[in-house]
């Protein structure tokens, strides 16, 4: 029997599992190759166990605001050990259903390295094999960028979002480098959980590229809880002084921390994957050049997900999944749309937004409308907590379509992907003021906007 396969998937992250499934599932030959584990980095070392913590850390502020509504708890005690213990067994469950789901389609899981030999040819490390394949779907996803010794000396010192899923102990202060989703949700969870956290970011507020509105709001959230954030700098070197690191500043400011977290982006997993030598093209920052459907300059080669570099979430790497099976072996060419597309930050509070924000709506639309809601949800008023949520509407002038919407508070990421529906669907403002309101809830204020801001 012929050792190659219809396809060969480098990667059992969600994009790869994805697109093995359906495509053993037409009858396909399918092997997937995985290095690490399988579920890749959502499941493993990302949106699963940190949706896991942040939930964790929340508990803190419910114990708190029990006490308004009449509940003592009098002896709540965290266990850094038992958290971890049990989003490790949650992560194994899930680990060995994506596993179980490719064999019941009829694929081949092999963990072991796979490189790129050539456009028809992968080559598998441990087991020293070859693999001739029809078609190699390129399912690698991303990585943590880190800096050089020469760029930051003391690198060595610092960790990952990779390894602070496995620390044996929770840091009792921790400085994070980052203003975007990884560094304000870790940043958040652990301020939650107790430990003391600077946040440094080199621009001037966190967030970027989020609407304007949400940016200072958030930075006064997280202030308010305790976390300092010190912007307009970079780390100059991080020294490791008996268990503690002192991170220098380029201000001149030293912080001492337990921990060190580098949470200032993610790269594109391609180094030494053999796509150079395969003649596959490759951008300055090694993401895989593709086309809309998927297709490297390599008509044999193709990509989903992280590894392109082009909307890195991981439900946009199962629809490149889904894509790449219906272009390839259903002959439905078919281009995921990356518009609209619904995203969270799952900090405390949450930030959820689809659609244009402010900023860019002003440059595409021909003139906007702007309605806003700021407002104590109803929980504080007898909680005492200080916090408030925010709402906003961002609506094209000629044709009253509602182009972004952006919510900052408890509930946001829920709130904010039936909201995806209607901005996909094209609503009009008017048809939020036809919907009556749902009260008491804190989402009726999505449709009882009136007022333009």
């Amino acid at each position: 029997m012929s050792d190659e396969v219809d396809l060969f998937v480098i990667g059992a992250g969600s994009g790869g599992v994805r697109a093995g499934r359906l495509a053993a599932a037409t009858g396909a030959k399918v092997m997937v190759a995985e290095e690490y584990r399988a579920g890749g980095t959502c499941v493993i070392r990302g949106c699963v166990p940190k949706k896991l913590m942040v939930y964790a850390s929340r508990f803190a502020e419910e114990f708190e605001d029990a006490a308004g509504f009449g509940w003592s708890v009098p002896d709540a005690r965290f266990d850094w050990a038992t958290l971890i213990a049990n989003k490790d067994k949650e992560i194994a469950r899930l680990e060995g259903l994506y596993a179980k789901n490719l064999a019941g389609a009829g694929a081949e899981l092999v963990m072991d390295r796979a490189i790129v030999k050539d456009p028809h040819t992968v080559h598998l490390v441990k087991a020293k094999r070859d693999i001739p394949a029809r078609t190699i779907l390129v399912a690698t996803g991303g990585t943590p960028w880190a800096p050089t010794p020469k760029e930051l000396p003391g690198v060595e010192h610092v960790i990952s979002s990779n390894e602070i899923f496995h620390l044996k102990e929770m840091p009792r202060r921790i400085v994070i480098a980052g203003g975007g989703y990884i560094a304000i949700e870790f940043a958040c969870m652990l301020r939650g959980l107790g430990a003391e956290v600077t946040l440094v970011y080199r621009g001037d507020g966190i967030l970027r590229g989020f609407d304007q509105d949400l940016r200072p709001l958030m930075s006064a959230e997280m202030a308010a809880r305790g976390i300092r954030i010190v912007l307009n700098t970079v780390f100059e070197r991080v020294d490791l002084k008996g268990t503690e690191r002192h991170v220098r500043l380029k201000t001149g400011e030293t912080l001492i921390a337990d921990e060190v977290l580098m949470a200032v982006g993610r790269v594109p997993a391609t180094k030494d994957l053999g796509l150079g030598a395969a003649g596959v093209a490759l951008d300055k920052n090694g993401a895989v050049m593709v086309d809309d459907y998927g297709c490297t300059n390599v008509p044999s080669i193709w990509a989903v997900g992280d590894v392109t570099d082009r909307l890195n979430l991981t439900p946009v790497a199962i629809r490149d999944g889904v894509a790449f099976v219906e272009t390839v072996f259903h002959d439905r060419p078919t281009a995921v749309d990356r518009m609209q597309v619904p995203t969270a930050v799952f900090g405390t509070p949450e930030i959820g937004t689809v659609g244009l924000n402010e900023e860019d709506a002003r440059r595409v639309c021909e003139g906007v409308d702007i309605y806003k809601a700021e407002f104590r949800p109803m929980k504080a008023t007898m909680s005492g907590r200080q916090t408030k949520m925010f709402m906003k509407l961002v609506v094209e002038q000629r044709t009253d379509r509602v182009v972004g919407c952006h919510i900052l508070g408890e509930s946001a990421a829920e709130m904010t992907q039936i909201l995806g529906i209607l901005v996909k669907m094209k609503a009009r403002k008017a048809d939020f003021d036809a919907t009556v309101a749902l009260h008491p809830s804190a989402a009726e204020e999505l449709v009882l906007m009136r007022t333009k801001s």
